[in-house]
């Protein structure tokens, strides 16, 4: 039996960036990971952030928006923020965990046409597509 590793993605209010974080990870992961993503609010997801998962063959529609607990912080093995706000106010984290911090946009900030607003989105799942991808594959190094 392997040890199963905790992998928590953080962010202000778990809608957009850390669900499509742990949307990635859920699915480029082995079975070693446990994958949960959480937020120093919950927001509840983003329609949008849904909509350009699903247009790459990921569906988050049934994640939840959770409010990050200390017994997240403290099952965690790894934890990622994905935000300043998220890194500024997390938790003190415990020692062991392994922390990474990933300053990325907030899509739900963009403005223009519905075009160019998920055009931003799409942006940032494809960022954090290949920062989940590098960090599954070298979860150390990875910033």
């Amino acid at each position: 039996m392997t040890n199963t590793r905790t992998l928590l993605f953080l962010c202000t209010g778990n809608s957009c960036r850390s669900q499509m974080a742990e949307g990635y990870a859920r699915t480029m992961a082995d079975e070693s990971w446990r994958v949960l993503s959480a937020g120093i609010e919950a927001h509840g997801q983003n329609p949008r952030a849904i909509a350009v998962m699903r247009e790459d063959g990921v569906d988050i529609a049934n994640q939840h928006s959770t409010v990050l607990t200390e017994n997240m912080l403290n099952q965690a093995d790894m934890l990622v923020t994905v935000c300043g706000h998220a890194d500024e106010h997390c938790p003190v984290v415990p020692g062991r965990v392994v922390k990474h911090h990933w300053p990325l946009p907030d899509p739900a900030r963009a403005e223009g046409t519905d075009e160019e607003i998920l055009n931003a989105f799409r942006a940032v799942r494809d960022d954090i597509k290949q920062r989940v991808r590098a960090l599954l594959t070298d979860p150390i190094s990875t910033t």
